[in-house]
């Protein structure tokens, strides 16, 4: 037979066979359907047409000449992705008679849609050829709308579910995870997809299996469990759960089961803590215990000591409203006789002359919230006390005024002092006056003294060198030795005197001279006092280090520059007899904020410190007037000085190595910078 020939008898073959399918489900609940591999219809039943919107006359229509309706344009499938499915479906077919089910949004002719669940086999001719599908066509919008809604609300579960910070999840009885949140999935480390079909047993530790499975055992037998477990998670942490089990009973079979686990490592640890607070709160009652009974003597003669105190109450008005114990027990008013009664019936309004308003007291608390006064206050009995008052107005959470508290405290022993003192005061200022006056005679006295020995002492000396100068201008030269030698110490002796009694003087002097405090910048004092000392040493070659920056201190240049003329002399003086004489001034490195520190150093013959404690009183020398002249002021005089400037004046030295002062001084509030060295 020619392939022209079978054509027909395949189509034959097909219309037939779709012809027997539209005859025994032409009225069916369900659609019926045939399509050949071009998708066309080979035969539909009245129910998919009806679901459709059409009738035979509008499909005999959409016919066309190739005698078949084209089912895209019949059920108006537009989308691509659809209409490959459906192809998909076909081939499926052809090659393998069944195909899985297919489900396809189908649009009516009024443009609704529904959708359809395809479920087709192939209709072959004897040959085996590929001729239609058998295709079942079930209405599945109504499941699809409840599938839709069943996902929708698992969906909400799930996120309610994860948002919860308990650990949940659900087991089957063959201990198959069915269902999980995300903190479950998470404290193994894992995704909730992950943890869904795993076995119980995988997602436990080895070590906690043991412990797990007879519970799980339990609940499979319908029985509820509760516990507390120590579980470690992903990053192997150590966290306290509280563990519920619950059984899922259907028909009262056990079908699996619910697990809950809720962190309480923080309740955990607030538990031990206050466990442990507790512990060491008994510990302490039980060290405190003996120390109470001790100290209850403490306790009350703390009590009798606030008896000096009366707290009490007023209402809004200013009318006493709350009377205590204490009021009571300082003024002396029961309860019954103060209670509303306005604020003078316990302050004095007016006493030794000096008014005071209980009603301006009140209006000043209320206006600035505290007022407070002290004053004379009264007793039941007509007896007055000193007191300090203070009132602090009370008011509620809206800013209302409530009342006003009053705190009362008894200060009659502190004015009694208070005028002891005032009255020592006064006495004291006599006693001062009078011993000012008392000075100022004796300064008067000294200062006549002064004036009697710059004078009346001064006459017999000076007569006496006079006299023994007239002798030795009368005596011959051949005249006895010995004479000579007793008239030449005896006008010594009277020049020491004069020296002496004028080193008296200015001693005296210093201690009654005013300083007049100002910056003194020392780089040009020194500066000169050094220029001059090299006139008078000349032709001595003395050696001279300065300090570039040297300080400026406070003080009276006048008298500052005797000091430094007192110590640069004296280095002179006792660095005669070195070869090479240097002598040093400079200042120490300190963290003084108030004091620089200075020092004159010479390599001279220096002294032993050991016999050095009256280096700074009047007339005492630590080398004999034969060797070095002098008649030990200049130091007096020096320590006299720096001691007014608020100082100090000390010497470091020793035999054959010089001398070190340092001289400390207040410093400036102003640094100035030092001049060059000239």
């Amino acid at each position: 037979m020619t392939p022209a020939a079978q054509e027909p008898t395949t189509a034959a073959s097909a219309d037939a066979a779709a012809d027997a399918l539209l005859a025994l489900g032409r009225q069916a609940p369900c659609g019926l359907l045939a399509l050949d591999a071009g998708l066309r219809v080979r035969a539909l039943n009245d129910t998919l047409l009806d679901w459709l919107g059409r009738d035979r006359a509008e499909l005999e229509r959409l016919t066309g000449h190739s005698g078949w309706a084209d089912f895209p344009t019949l059920a108006r499938l537009n989308a691509e992705s659809d209409l490959q499915q459906l192809r998909a479906h076909l081939h499926a077919l052809q090659t393998s008679d069944k195909a899985p089910p297919l489900q396809l949004r189908l649009f009516g002719k009024d443009g609704g849609f529904f959708t359809v669940e395809l479920m087709s086999q192939a209709e072959r001719d004897p040959q085996g050829r590929f001729l239609h599908s058998r295709t079942v066509v079930v209405d599945v919008s109504a499941r699809q709308k409840i599938e839709h809604q069943i996902v929708a609300r698992l969906r909400l579960l799930q996120t309610i579910t994860d948002r919860t910070p308990s650990r949940l999840a659900y087991f089957d009885k063959d201990l198959v995870c069915r269902f999980c949140n995300a903190a479950y999935a998470e404290g193994y480390g894992l995704a909730a997809d992950d943890v869904i079909g795993a076995e119980l047993g995988r997602l436990l530790a080895p070590e906690v299996l043991p412990e797990v499975l007879p519970r799980v055992a339990r609940v499979l037998n319908g029985e509820a469990l509760s516990h507390e477990a120590e579980r470690r998670d992903a990053n192997d942490q150590p966290h306290y759960h509280e563990v519920h089990y619950l059984p899922d009973l259907q028909d009262g079979r056990t079908q699996g089961f619910f697990i809950e686990l809720i962190d309480i490592t923080e309740r955990r640890r607030t538990e031990d803590f206050v466990f442990n607070a507790n512990l060491d709160l008994e510990e302490r009652v039980a060290q405190r215990s003996a120390e109470l009974y001790a100290s209850e003597q403490r306790f009350r003669l703390m009590s009798q000591a606030i008896r000096d105190h009366a707290i009490f109450f007023l209402d809004p008005d200013g009318a006493v409203h709350e009377w205590t114990d204490s009021a009571q027990r300082l003024h002396g008013f029961e309860r019954g006789h103060i209670l509303g009664r306005a604020l003078d019936a316990v302050f004095q309004p007016e006493a030794d002359g000096q008014p005071q308003d209980p009603q301006e007291l009140l209006d000043r608390c209320v206006e600035q919230g505290h007022a407070e006064q002290q004053g004379w206050s009264l007793r039941r009995d007509g007896s007055r006390f000193w007191s300090n008052a203070t009132l602090t107005a009370l008011h509620d959470d809206k800013d209302g005024l409530q009342g006003l508290s009053v705190i009362v405290r008894d200060l009659t022993e502190h004015k009694r002092l208070a005028d002891m003192t005032a009255q020592l005061h006064r006495e004291l200022e006599q006693r001062v006056a009078q011993r000012t006056a008392q000075l100022d005679a004796a300064h008067r006295d000294l200062d006549a003294f002064s004036y009697t020995v710059a004078h009346d002492l001064r006459a017999p000396l000076r007569h006496i060198g006079q006299y023994v100068a007239l002798t030795q201008e009368v005596l011959e030269p051949e005249a006895r030795h010995e004479l000579l030698q007793h008239q030449a110490a005896i006008a010594a002796a009277t020049r020491r005197m004069g020296l002496m009694i004028d080193g008296l003087l200015e001693f005296t002097r210093l201690g009654r001279v005013r300083i007049d405090l100002v910056p003194v910048s020392l780089s040009p004092l020194v500066h000169g006092m050094v220029n001059r000392l090299r006139g008078e040493v000349a032709p001595r070659e003395i050696e001279w280090s300065i300090d570039t920056g040297l300080p400026l201190v406070m003080g009276d240049p006048i008298l500052l520059a005797e000091v430094f003329d007192k110590l640069l002399d004296n280095a002179t003086k006792f660095t005669r007899r070195v070869p090479q004489a240097r002598i040093e001034i400079g200042q120490l490195p300190g963290t003084d904020p108030e004091h620089h520190v200075l020092f004159v150093r010479d390599n001279g013959v220096g002294f032993d410190p050991s016999k050095a404690r009256s280096l700074f009183l009047l007339f005492q020398r630590q080398h004999h007037s034969m060797d070095y002249e002098g008649i030990g002021l200049g130091l007096a005089l020096a320590h006299r000085i720096v001691s007014r400037h608020g100082g100090r004046l000390w010497c470091e030295t020793a035999p054959g190595e010089g001398c070190t002062f340092f001289i400390e001084l207040p410093r400036a509030t102003v640094d100035a910078p030092a001049p060059a060295e000239t």
